[in-house]
């Protein structure tokens, strides 16, 4: 049977994301998710749906402008 993926999780997966990044992340996903556990988590798995195009799949609601709004500086090329 397949967990529901709101209150049952599988093995945790690992993502990859600059600190900052994952930390604004984490402050944009509360100001519209601020009930609950892991809300980027939660974030992360309404868009895999939605990009795969599953049935009834919504793109996650934005937050409004916030301080996670400030572009990040620029990365040097490799």
């Amino acid at each position: 049977m397949t967990p529901d993926p709101e209150t049952e999780y599988d093995t945790p997966k690992r993502f990859r994301a600059p600190d900052s990044e994952w930390e604004d992340f984490g402050a944009a996903t509360r100001a519209v998710h601020p009930e609950g556990r892991s809300p980027r988590a939660r974030v992360l798995r309404e868009f895999m749906r939605w990009y795969m195009r599953r049935p009834g799949a919504k793109l996650p609601e934005r937050p409004p402008a916030g301080p996670w709004s400030k572009p990040e500086p620029a990365q040097p090329d490799a």
